[in-house]
């Protein structure tokens, strides 16, 4: 297949409410160049996440950008040409992957994207089921096994705060399929805490009353937590749980400070978990991101991993783009959601 010179994409110039008539436009611009190690891609599906309400709400608060700004951190799509240095990759093949920050994201008819963190899609699943899962996906396996650390063989146990949304339901999955760990997830309401039962959590504790909730069902301390909802508003109630010599991460950044001496007592650790780490760093093993897809899609065709995926938009518009968003900003999403183009 050949591509086109031009591209419709859709993007933001200013930080404006997703109500606004311009917080999202469609735009005209030139398809992406191809570098060396890319594959250009001719995006299917793509889904929303987190970090697309937060970019396009914070970066250009202040300012008006010159370019416009094109978001999309997650997609399906097949490839159409690749540059000198990728390998295993062929024109025709279906990809799918979470992208690059610094780079023109997937709200786009076409995309360049690094074959080194791409992977060749679930053969089982639609564009839009496999178009949910990649940013989660390798949040959740990069927490659990990079910067938790934690060993397939151990009998221990993790708690996941917010374990409904995208993030926390692979977790979920990861956890059961790929470890011997006891998993507690938080959840609120009958149809998130039936949605986290359904993804294989062990126990379902309430965050609103965390540690009395979790005492109630036995549970004095975790060895794991792995925040995806609230660090500073949580930050007390993981103190108080987390077992001595234990690790927190989370994914959720916080203005103001938090009490980090709170876990010297316990010799316990804290560290973060950015998906977007790897790419931003060109870090010496990048590439494991396209190793870690790799893996999940033979889970998902084998039938021990399920998609997420909960809702379906149809149409690469900006309609359907700003519905996404707000979704995402209601924060009382279950799953995730796909928009097929």
């Amino acid at each position: 297949m050949t591509a086109p010179i031009k591209m419709k994409a859709i993007g933001f110039t200013q930080s404006l409410p997703i109500t606004d008539q311009d917080s999202l436009f469609e735009f005209e611009t030139d398809i992406p160049e191809v570098k060396d190690n890319d594959l250009l891609v001719k995006v299917s599906a793509t889904s929303i996440n987190p970090a697309d309400a937060k970019i396009r709400i914070r970066n250009a608060k202040d300012k008006t950008l010159e370019q416009p700004k094109v978001l999309g951190y997650d997609a399906v799509g097949e490839v159409i040409a690749k540059g000198s240095n990728v390998d295993g990759f062929e024109v025709g093949d279906r990809v799918y992957y979470a992208g690059d920050v610094t780079r023109m994201g997937a709200n786009a008819q076409y995309q360049a994207i690094d074959y080194r963190i791409t992977s060749h899609a679930p053969k089982s699943l639609s564009d839009e089921s496999a178009a949910v899962m990649p940013l989660a996906t390798l949040t959740a396996w990069e927490a659990l096994f990079d910067r938790l650390r934690i060993r397939p063989e151990e009998k221990k146990s993790i708690l996941i705060i917010g374990g409904a949304g995208g993030v926390g339901s692979i977790t979920i999955q990861l956890a059961k399929q790929l470890t011997n760990l006891t998993v507690i997830a938080t959840a609120s309401r009958p149809e998130t805490e039936q949605w986290v039962r359904d993804m294989g959590a062990d126990h379902v504790v309430n965050h609103r009353n965390l540690v009395e909730s979790a005492r109630e069902q036995g549970i004095k301390h975790v060895d794991y937590i792995f925040n995806v909802a609230d660090t500073k508003g949580h930050w007390d109630a993981m103190v108080e749980l987390i077992a001595p010599q234990g690790l927190i991460s989370s994914i959720v950044e916080f203005d103001g400070g938090i009490d980090l001496s709170a876990l010297q007592g316990k010799s316990a650790g804290f560290i973060w978990e950015l998906m977007f780490t790897r790419s931003l760093f060109d870090t010496d093993d990048i590439q494991k991101q396209q190793d870690i897809l790799f893996q999940v899609a033979n889970l998902i065709d084998a039938g021990r991993i399920k998609s997420t995926l909960t809702t379906t938009l149809n149409g690469f518009s900006v309609e359907t783009l700003k519905e996404a968003h707000q979704r995402i900003e209601s924060s009382a999403s279950i799953g995730k959601t796909a928009i097929k183009y």
